[in-house]
């Protein structure tokens, strides 16, 4: 692909990141540039953002009907599993598993909430006090 032909179509993360690729100059010589983005990336970044606002409305939904604690709202939103969660904060898995439960993330001490907070980079008190 020429320089002059590298797609710069805007992004999602347009404004936070671009793309190095491999473009020919006009001798014919290979050099970098970086680009924007393409518009079938685009699409496909797009589509997978709104993948990730329907997970974490889902989950404000199940933390509204008081299915779920708000660390499995925060988890969504913030992109993360359990693993990399237990990775944050050094809970182990199961035992994440078990705060998302509404009867134990009551009982949680302010220490672990100060934890989780932390990683959400949220307050204790906008944790404890989310209602979805």
């Amino acid at each position: 692909m020429k320089k002059e032909e590298l797609p710069q179509d805007d992004c999602a993360l347009a404004s936070m990141t671009r793309e190095l690729m491999y473009v020919k100059d006009k001798d014919g010589k290979y050099t970098t540039e970086l680009s924007k983005g393409w518009e079938v990336k685009v699409a496909a970044l797009d589509n997978a953002w709104d993948d990730i606002k329907e997970r974490a409305e889902e989950a404000r939904a199940e933390v509204a009907r008081g299915e779920k604690s708000p660390i499995h709202y925060f988890m969504e939103l913030k992109m993360m599993n359990f693993t990399l969660l237990s990775g944050y904060t050094g809970f182990w898995k199961f035992t994440i598993k078990r705060h998302l439960k509404t009867s134990v993330f009551k009982s949680l001490s302010e220490k672990k909430l100060n934890i989780y907070a932390s990683v959400f980079e949220i307050t204790v008190d906008e944790l404890k006090n989310f209602k979805g």
